[in-house]
């Protein structure tokens, strides 16, 4: 088999912890049953010409696998899950189904998420003009959640009744919206949710990630809240 280097911060603010995105490849290599090792990175390794090598834009993850380097983590995921049967099932069609929710996942509901989260971020956001803007993208939100409530009605998982890597990736956005009521309020997503989430191979994944955070934290009085 071959070795998976995996890059990873070496530590974020509290407010990104459990939701950087080589937690979805660490979580697909554990769900694979392979191993990897972390390369770790701060702000300088980010900016810098080896790394832009194999990240362009200074991002992670980036895997190199036994030198396949490769990025984005959607794409990594599907890589190792084309390599694996606990992550895509044999049939063909469920196959393609699965790699159909995987980009939903990323493309039809991640991106109005991640639109929510950067307005939250962004100074003066408590603003009138900006509130509306923002009740816009929350109902955004929730039609597209609960159009993925329709789909899922009694299944368990989203395709072949059985785990995959479009759940993996679902989760993952999903978790986004911690801050939020969103998918709590929501009992069909919510179950669904924690039900991937209890996965031993998530927990895996996920301790390794907050591991290195908490091993590298500064000290307290130099983290923002």
């Amino acid at each position: 088999m071959k070795n998976i280097q995996v890059s990873a911060f070496r530590w974020v603010p509290p407010f990104a912890q459990g939701l950087v995105r080589d937690l979805r490849v660490r979580w697909a290599i554990e769900e694979a049953g392979r191993d990897y090792q972390a390369k770790l990175l701060g702000p300088d390794d980010q900016q810098s010409a080896n790394y832009r090598q194999m990240q362009p834009f200074g991002q992670v993850p980036a895997i190199d696998e036994d030198g396949l380097v490769l990025f984005e983590s959607g794409a990594i995921v599907m890589h190792l899950a084309e390599q694996s049967s606990a992550l895509m099932p044999a049939d063909p069609s469920d196959r393609a189904r699965v790699k159909t929710w995987m980009f939903a996942a990323l493309n039809t509901i991640e991106p109005p998420i991640m639109m929510l989260v950067v307005l939250d971020m962004t100074p003066g956001s408590d603003a009138p003009a900006v509130q509306v803007l923002r009740a816009g993208i929350v109902k955004r939100i929730e039609s597209r959640l609960d159009n993925l409530i329709a789909y899922l009605g009694e299944r368990e998982y989203l395709i072949a009744q059985r785990f995959t890597a479009a759940d993996l990736l679902m989760t993952t956005v999903l978790r986004i919206l911690r801050t939020t009521d969103l998918v709590e309020k929501r009992p069909v997503l919510d179950r669904y949710k924690v039900r991937c989430e209890s996965r031993p191979a998530f927990k895996k994944a996920l301790d390794a990630q907050l591991g290195t955070f908490e091993h590298n934290a500064p000290p307290p009085e130099m983290i923002k809240s």
